[in-house]
């Protein structure tokens, strides 16, 4: 997938896509947008062409052109996980989890679906 960074709004045009599972135009990525936001189309055009030059949409022409994610989403959010523990946990998933842990925001639920998350993988 490479180390390309995705800012916030690009990220918001992946989750469309992602979601809809289907090329779409950008009319109809504005469109899906416009539930959130209301960014002009020429913003949702430099969004859409800025992820194609970094390779995380690709583009198909037909009467007019159709974009689709070239990543998955869960791809993207296990790199992106990768990266996030690599600069603040120096690498090692344990830290992350201990810090996760140690959050005392975290519901009782939420420790417990962590816990049953952990105690499924051995």
């Amino acid at each position: 997938m490479g180390k390309k960074s995705v800012s916030d709004a690009e990220l918001e045009i992946l989750e469309v896509l992602w979601a809809a599972g289907e090329p779409l135009n950008t009319a109809q990525i504005r469109s899906m947008l416009e539930k959130n936001k209301s960014w002009e189309r020429t913003t949702v055009l430099t969004l859409i062409q800025r992820l194609v030059k970094k390779g995380m949409l690709r583009q198909e022409k037909k009467e007019v052109y159709y974009y689709c994610p070239s990543v998955s989403r869960e791809a993207y959010v296990k790199e992106e996980t990768k990266n996030f523990v690599n600069k603040f946990f120096h690498g090692r998933n344990g830290n992350m989890a201990a810090a996760l842990m140690a959050d005392d925001d975290l519901s009782r639920e939420e420790i417990q679906e962590l816990r049953d998350f952990f105690n499924s993988r051995f």
